[in-house]
């Protein structure tokens, strides 16, 4: 029956109308099933489905409109693209049938479903690209579905495409949304435990802080650090942070091996369980009497080298993503550097007082303590001078006396030595000043300073400390080594440097015969003033006394 012209505008009209509340729609599955309902309308027709293709053609979605719930509950499975649905799939123009059976095609139905007999379905396409078909069956009033209601599907199924791409492409958006602000949380979460790692080298500080940002980032209610002892078989819990610390702190100990935590610093990969209650490999009681659903175990690695286990526990149900896994095992490598390089910093101060002792007992050996014997010696030689000769035993007690007055001055001076000192807040001048006059306290060398104060009070903090402490050391080196009575510091600056020369006329040393980094001294100015990007050139001669000139940057490195 063909329709009328006031019959085809209405339904033109109606399919506008339809149209425009499509395209408002960007649920996909409540937009389908409108598509569905629409062609329904517009056709006249008792049932309606509409199939949405994936990229690769198949059929992963089908809607059914006129059909009951339970209807649909009775049909065994959904279409798979065989039949009429399966040849529709194959073109590119609509396909109307008057009865279903008859075509070459069909397979029938499945069990329950109900009877149909005319057909029309439309694919839906984008382009060369079919993203699905339209399909009706059972044209109420009439036997079989017209040309006309062929035109009308096919507009409608132009409507849908752009529909459906539409509502694919705002999911897409919210998927690189979600995506974006995922990303955004991992860099916050890197960049904390970035800042963490490069700011302390303070052990405890390390662990808190990245434990901290660990649970903050994947919100956990309780996490743990067990570090692997020196047996390295032993790896026992050293920081507890959050909820039920007493149900955690019951088992603080596991061997390589042993449940979660023993297992994961064994295999050096990452664990999760999220039904701790029926895990029997988790072996904490008491953490799951607390609550505690799941929890996820990272190795803490230095390259191969295991430092410890980190574990968060979670009360919550939800499954943990691989993603998060991922980032996971990323902190765990990087925390586990920083636990190496903090260990490596520990031992290297350690090293450095046991250095430092060395050489304070090495000193008072050659130094002090020798010198003490001596004056036993003379001591012994004036007593038995007392009956012979009184005078000359008076000297030898009066020279005892002058040296145990030496040894004194210089056990104060090694115990200033030890005593690090600062330049207070008057800058490098001023400290050089109190440092000179403190030398000259102590021993009986003369000290001339000169200096151009202008343009000194600018120069970073730790290169003014580099210059003041190699003027301690080689004030030092001046009265206990070189024996020198007068010594002369200048200090000066370039445009670019500040420098400062410290010049005595003690006994200097031989420098082609000499390895100067054996000093510890020595060694030390050179150390402190090329840290700082700086350099020193130190020249003495035997009887002619010793020049060093230190120089450092004006301005910090960039």
């Amino acid at each position: 029956m063909l329709l009328t012209r006031e019959q085809l505008q209405e339904r033109l009209i109606a399919l506008h109308q339809a149209s425009l509340e499509l395209v408002k729609d960007v649920s996909l599955e409540h937009l389908l099933e409108r598509i569905a309902a629409v062609a329904c309308e517009q056709a006249g027709a008792r049932y309606a489905a509409l199939g949405v293709l994936n990229g690769e053609g198949k059929l992963v979605q089908f809607i059914s409109v006129g059909l009951t719930e339970e209807q649909i509950r009775l049909i065994p499975n959904e279409p798979h693209g065989n039949g009429l649905v399966g040849e529709l799939m194959n073109r590119e123009e609509p396909l109307r049938v008057p009865v279903i059976r008859d075509h070459p095609r069909s397979v029938g139905f499945p069990e329950n479903h109900p009877e149909m007999t005319s057909f029309l379905g439309v694919p839906i396409r984008a382009g060369d690209v079919q993203l699905g078909q339209l399909y009706l069956t059972d044209k109420v009033d009439t036997l079989e579905f017209t040309s006309d209601d062929e035109k009308i599907i096919q507009m409608l199924a132009t409507y849908a495409a752009a529909a459906i791409q539409n509502a694919r492409l705002v999911e897409q958006m919210r998927e690189r949304d979600l995506s974006l602000t995922r990303r955004n949380v991992d860099m916050s979460l890197l960049n904390g435990i970035a800042t963490t790692l490069t700011s302390s080298l303070e052990l405890n500080e390390i662990l808190n802080q990245t434990l901290a940002l660990v649970m903050n980032y994947m919100k956990v209610e309780a996490g743990e650090i067990f570090l692997l002892t020196e047996d390295q078989n032993t790896l026992r819990m050293v920081l507890h942070r959050g909820q039920a610390a007493e149900a955690f702190w019951m088992r603080t100990q596991f061997q390589i091996g042993e449940g979660y935590i023993g297992a994961v610093a064994q295999t050096h990969k990452p664990m999760i369980s999220d039904h701790l209650e029926d895990d029997v490999l988790f072996v904490r009681e008491a953490v799951v009497q607390a609550g505690f659903h799941q929890i996820i175990c990272i190795p803490l690695l230095a390259g191969e080298n295991l430092m410890g286990v980190m574990s968060v526990a979670s009360r919550a149900s939800e499954p943990i993503d691989n993603r998060i896994i991922e980032m996971m095992a990323a902190v765990g490598n990087w925390a586990g550097l920083a636990i190496e390089n903090a260990r490596l910093h520990a031992d290297a101060r350690r090293l450095a007082v046991l250095e430092e002792r060395d050489r304070i007992g090495m000193d008072l050996h050659d130094g002090v303590i020798q010198s003490i014997y001596g004056l036993g010696l003379s001591l012994e030689n004036a007593l038995l001078s007392l009956s012979e000769d009184s005078i000359e035993a008076k000297q030898r007690v009066q020279g005892a006396i002058d040296g145990l007055n030496q040894v004194i001055r210089d056990l104060r001076a090694y115990i200033l030595d030890l005593k690090p000192r600062q330049m207070g807040e008057d800058g490098l001048v001023g400290g050089v000043q109190r440092l000179v006059a403190e030398f000259k306290a102590h021993t009986f060398t003369e000290v001339q300073l000169a200096y151009a104060e202008k343009g000194l009070k600018n120069i970073p903090e730790s290169h003014s400390l580099a210059l003041f402490h190699l003027c301690q050391e080689a004030l030092a080196n001046a009265a206990k080594h070189a024996k020198a009575k007068n010594v002369h510091i200048s200090l000066w600056r370039t445009k670019d440097r500040a420098l400062m020369e410290i010049r005595d006329d003690g006994i200097g040393f031989d420098m082609e015969n000499t390895n100067i980094n054996i000093g510890h001294g020595l060694a030390n100015m050179e150390t402190r003033v090329r840290s700082v990007g700086g350099d020193v050139e130190i020249s003495s001669h035997l009887n002619e006394g010793t020049t060093i000139l230190a120089w450092v940057p004006r301005h910090a490195r960039a």
